[in-house]
């Protein structure tokens, strides 16, 4: 009899511990697709001064491909879409905290950054590209030997240079920059043979330029882009990330590239 009633305790205390684990699995259940249905709109984070990704234009509108891209994307989820600027230092700490439900701005993804956050899929891949005047007998790493290159001073492009120490240690010059436009003005003057830059920043700005400069098929590194999104919310991830498969498989993410690039980077 004692054996029986020491049996229907462990019985009784293993079915409540059941109980209990799974009224737990009902509570932490994701439903943040269905609460970004219910608001009708998902809040996008953003520096709105980094074109040609988000930027303000002539008339104060926020502009950009990385807003085409997520205005499309919300036509698709059937919802809308706002856009919030925020300070691009603390812009991790306003997605957890939900001030904002996603940051689409150029966003890097590192191994950093992950532990912090999810992200999308890869929808971009930058690289430090480099570029020369049209006319420019340079074609390839090798031949910026004894040359001179301006870059943008503290920008992923420094560092990604400083990293192929054979290139670095081969120029004649390393001149430093505020921005990419100053660097590139004085390539056109010829006061440099070469501008190292970010793709998604240096082809804007050659499209705006045509015949001018050209881009080498070398470059010095790749990174992925990503839509950052809160490690909770990952019914609302899958979502977005249909939307954006969807996008590239019908061309639309390609047009938006042509748009802002002049050359589909969007990645596979």
């Amino acid at each position: 009899m004692k054996k029986r009633l020491v049996l229907l305790t462990i019985v009784i205390f293993t079915l409540g511990i059941f109980l209990s684990g799974c009224g737990q699995a009902k509570q932490s259940v994701d439903n943040s697709w269905n609460d970004i249905k219910q608001k009708g709109e998902f809040v996008v984070g953003l520096d709105d001064s980094f074109p040609p990704m988000g930027f303000k234009d002539d008339k104060g509108e926020i502009v950009g491909f990385d807003i085409d891209l997520a205005k499309e994307a919300a036509k698709r989820m059937g919802v809308k879409v706002v856009f919030k600027p925020v300070q691009w230092d603390g812009i991790i700490l306003s997605l957890n905290n939900k001030d904002i439900d996603v940051i689409w701005n150029g966003l890097t993804i590192t191994d950093k950054r992950k532990e912090q956050i999810a992200f999308s899929k890869v929808y971009l891949q930058n690289k430090q590209i480099i570029v020369v005047r049209n006319d420019s007998p340079i074609s390839s790493k090798k031949d910026l030997s004894g040359k001179v290159v301006g870059l943008q001073l503290g920008s992923s492009s420094e560092a990604a240079l400083s990293a192929d120490t054979n290139t670095s240690k081969s120029l004649k010059e390393v001149k430093k920059y505020s921005d990419n436009t100053e660097a590139l003005m004085d390539l056109k003057q010829g006061r440099l043979d070469a501008v190292v830059v970010d793709e998604v920043v240096g082809r804007y700005y050659l499209s705006k330029k045509p015949g001018i400069y050209k881009t080498l098929n070398d470059d010095f590194g790749k990174e992925d882009y990503g839509v950052g999104i809160r490690k909770t919310d990952s019914s609302f991830k899958e979502e977005l990330d249909k939307a954006l498969d969807s996008m590239k498989a019908d061309g639309t993410a390609d047009k938006i590239s042509q748009k802002w690039f002049g050359k589909n980077i969007i990645a596979k």
